[in-house]
C-alpha cells in the first residue's frame, strides 16, 4: 500500500513523505505537471535521489505523467509537445533508476476516430522507446468521460498491439475509473467481471500497478471523481475484496484520494491494510 506523495523542495523528499505515511509504494510528479517546459535534472538532484532511494524497492515507485499531455492529439502542435514531454520524462526515469512511468493515454478531443487515436498513442510510445533504453510506459484505464481513451479495455489492448516492444508497456488500473466506466466494484460480481475482462482482453502480464480510489459517483456515470476510501460508492466491502485479490500482489497500490496531508493518507493506508485477511 502507498499513496501519491509530494516532491516539493526536491523530488528526493518523496521518500521522507512516503515514510511519514508508512507507505510501502508511492507515486509522484517528477516535474511541474501543469507546464510543458521543466528544468532539467541536475547532478545534485540525481545524487540526492539515489541516496534517498537505496533501501526502497524501485518497482514500487510509479511516477505519474502530466495531465496536459495528449499522446493521441489530432492537433500537430499539441502532439509534438506531448511526445517531447514523454521522451523527456522517460529520460528522467532512466537517470533516476525508475523502471515505470504511468500516464493517461490521451483523447480524440472529438476530432478523430478512437481507433486512429489509439494508433497515434502507440506511435508516440514507439518514438519514445526508440530514444530510450528500458523504462516501461504504463497506460491508465479511464472512466469513459468525454473523448478520453482507455475507459474501454479494448482501447488499451489496441494501443498495446501497436507498440513494437511490448516488454516496455504495461497497465495501471484505477478503481474509481473502472467503477465509473461501468464495472460495479461495490459488488463481488462487478469485481469478478472486471478481473475476468482484464485477464481476457489485456492479460495479467501487463499489470504494473493499481490506483486505489473510491468513487463519488455511481457505477457507469463516466465521471472521474475520486472519493476517500469507504465514503464513496465502491465502499469498504468493495475494497476488502480488492485488497484480497491475488492478482494484486507485489504491485504498487497507490491512493489518489482527496487527502492533502501525510496523516490523512497514513490513516487510509492503515484502513486498507486492515482489510487483508490473515
Amino acid at each position: 500500500m502507498g499513496c501519491h506523495v509530494s516532491g516539493a523542495g526536491g523530488i528526493w523528499n518523496a521518500f521522507e513523505n512516503a515514510e511519514k505515511c508508512k507507505a510501502k509504494s508511492f507515486a509522484l510528479f517528477l516535474r511541474n505537471q501543469r507546464q510543458w517546459v521543466a528544468k532539467p535534472l541536475d547532478n545534485a538532484t540525481i545524487k540526492k535521489w539515489h541516496e534517498a532511494s537505496q533501501n526502497f524497492p524501485v518497482h514500487l515507485i510509479l511516477p505519474h505523467g502530466s495531465y496536459i499531455m495528449n499522446l493521441g492529439s489530432p492537433v500537430p502542435e499539441i502532439l509534438k509537445k506531448s511526445r517531447d514531454m514523454l521522451l523527456e520524462e522517460l529520460q528522467r526515469c532512466e537517470k533516476l533508476g525508475i523502471p515505470h512511468y504511468n500516464f493517461h493515454p490521451g483523447s480524440t478531443v472529438g476530432k478523430i476516430s478512437r481507433e486512429e487515436c489509439c494508433r497515434c498513442i502507440a506511435e508516440s510510445i514507439n518514438l519514445a522507446h526508440d530514444q530510450t533504453k528500458d523504462v516501461i510506459c504504463v497506460l491508465e484505464n479511464m472512466s469513459c468521460q468525454g473523448f478520453t481513451i482507455g475507459g474501454d479495455l479494448h482501447e488499451l489492448r489496441l494501443i498495446i498491439e501497436h507498440v513494437k516492444d511490448r516488454s516496455r508497456v504495461g497497465v495501471c488500473l484505477d478503481t474509481c475509473h473502472a467503477h465509473a466506466a461501468g464495472y460495479d466494484l461495490s459488488t463481488e460480481d462487478g469485481l469478478n467481471k472486471f478481473l475476468d475482462d482484464f485477464g481476457k482482453i489485456i492479460g495479467w502480464q501487463f499489470l504494473r500497478g493499481i490506483h486505489m480510489n473510491d468513487s463519488k459517483g455511481e457505477s457507469g456515470d463516466h465521471k472521474d471523481r475520486h472519493e476517500n476510501i469507504g465514503r464513496g460508492k465502491i465502499g469498504i466491502a468493495g475494497f476488502q475484496r480488492i485488497m484480497n485479490c491475488e492478482h494484486f500482489n507485489d504491485v504498487p497500490l497507490i491512493l489518489e484520494t482527496p487527502w492533502t496531508s501525510n496523516e490523512g493518507y497514513g490513516k487510509e493506508i492503515s484502513k486498507l491494510e486492515g482489510l487483508i485477511k490473515k
